[in-house]
């Protein structure tokens, strides 16, 4: 740990002070610990044991506040030993607010003659980025439109008793079954959609009622705990498609190898979990038949670990909930059926749609840049079009979306001829492409890193 300010001789480096302040305005006077980016690096909890990070120039000493940090102790550790301004900024909607909780951590600043980020940062499209983002809370671009989520979250509604109507009203025969699978399945994954955009804070004006709205959603329509999704999501967005950092890369090495460095890696050191180099043919019936099991198994086991016994009671109540509504009408083994069938089809929807923007793009371990760079490089958009926006609850826009995680998502359009110019501008690709093109370059970047693997692991 860092010991605390003190007053020292003039001078900059190994944490010597070199400036006198006055505290609070009164007549005490304590000393600023000044540090060199090189101490800052070593506290990245690997070189060193303590965590350092760096918002505004500002130095805070995360090493025990990690544990508590409300979004995970991994989001935030996963910038201990950077600047972290940017990604601070874009995950919380009142900065003034959460400052507060940052003065007891602050342990210093950067020296005088050290730059305000990393020398792997660049340093012209982080200012423009900033410009950007102060253009866009001026347009009112982060302000939701009630009515929108309210329509979004009525439809939902609407089809989950128009799933149940059709089961009570024709019986479970063969069409009205999959009718109403396919009526459930629909107001599921539309769900996760409006959960998505009440975890990242952006269908209330508030963070508490974001909050609150979706934990209660979440366990009772979703059956699945919000702290357990946000744990997760928090970390992918923070370091996207950085292997170690993002859990969304978790199915490496065990069932695919993703990326051509990875996979390379693993054909160098002779490692064969699964037939990577046929991976772009299972993908499609693996992928979302193992993500079923994963998320039944590990909102319970979270919500049992982390104690979030609300969470739990509302996923009780869900699972209560559809079988009082369903069994009585279709009997215990057609409901079975029915349940698990909508579960794998909101699964493969889902993972479709989730993956489309990312496992085409750049994996690697994480090389600390910018937070633009960080985005752009893993993430990718689909065309727009008013089905393409409903189908993908509008993470067709993931570029805009990630670059501004708070934003509503009626507004992504709006902001997305800025972000193209901030792109063109630094000489940056803005991927877009058709949603068929998405889904088909999924299958195609796995082939060519099945094939990377398949090369390296025979003659590497």
């Amino acid at each position: 740990m860092a010991p605390p300010l003190q007053e020292t001789a003039s001078g900059v480096g190994s944490g010597a002070g070199v400036e006198e302040k006055r505290a609070n305005g009164g007549g005490e006077v304590r000393s600023r610990r000044f540090f060199t980016w090189e101490e800052i690096q070593q506290r990245s909890g690997r070189i060193k044991p303590e965590r350092w990070l760096v918002i505004d120039r500002k130095v805070y000493d995360i090493s025990s506040f990690h544990r508590r940090h409300p979004g995970g102790s991994r989001v935030i550790s996963h910038y201990a030993g950077q600047d972290a301004t940017d990604a601070f900024t874009a995950f919380h909607l009142h900065r003034d607010y959460v400052s507060k909780f940052l003065n007891p951590l602050l342990i210093g600043e950067l020296a005088p003659d050290q730059p305000s980020s990393e020398s792997s940062k660049n340093k012209l499209l982080v200012e423009d980025f900033r410009e950007l983002r102060s253009t866009v809370e001026k347009m009112g671009l982060l302000k939701p439109n009630t009515l929108f989520f309210f329509l979004m979250f009525l439809q939902i509604i609407v089809m989950d008793a128009a799933a149940w109507f059709t089961i009570w009203y024709f019986g479970s025969s063969l069409v009205p079954f999959f009718v109403g699978v396919a009526l459930f399945t629909t107001a599921q994954n539309q769900m996760s959609w409006l959960q998505h955009d009440l975890g990242h804070l952006s269908v209330f004006s508030t963070s508490t009622l974001n909050h609150w709205v979706h934990k209660i959603l979440m366990g009772t329509v979703k059956g699945m705990p919000a702290q357990w999704w946000n744990n997760l999501h928090f970390q992918h967005h923070a370091k996207p498609n950085c292997f170690r950092k993002d859990p969304d890369l978790n199915m490496h090495p065990l069932v695919f190898a993703l990326g051509k460095k990875l996979a390379t890696e693993l054909g160098l050191q002779k490692k064969k979990y699964m037939p990577y180099n046929h991976q772009h043919k299972y993908f499609w019936l693996v992928a979302p038949a193992l993500l079923v099991p994963f998320f039944q198994w590990s909102v319970f086991y979270f919500s049992f670990k982390r104690k979030e016994w609300v969470d739990l009671a509302l996923i009780i109540s869900y699972n209560i909930r559809v079988c009082l509504m369903y069994i009585p009408l279709m009997g215990f083994n057609c409901f079975m059926a029915y349940y698990w069938l909508s579960r794998y089809l909101e699964s493969t929807w889902f993972t479709w749609v989730s993956q489309m923007n990312h496992i085409p793009m750049n994996i690697d371990y994480d090389r600390n840049m910018d937070w633009v760079s960080t985005q752009l490089q893993a993430t990718c958009n689909v065309d727009q079009s008013p089905f393409n926006d409903w189908f993908t609850g509008h993470l067709n826009f993931q570029i805009e979306h990630h670059l501004f995680p708070t934003m509503p998502r009626h507004n992504y359009w709006k902001v997305a001829p800025l972000v193209k110019s901030l792109c063109a501008k630094h000489g940056i690709d803005y991927h877009s492409k058709s949603l068929l093109q998405a889904f088909a370059d999924i299958l195609h970047s796995l082939k060519d890193s099945g094939d990377a693997w398949r090369e390296a692991y025979l003659y590497g």
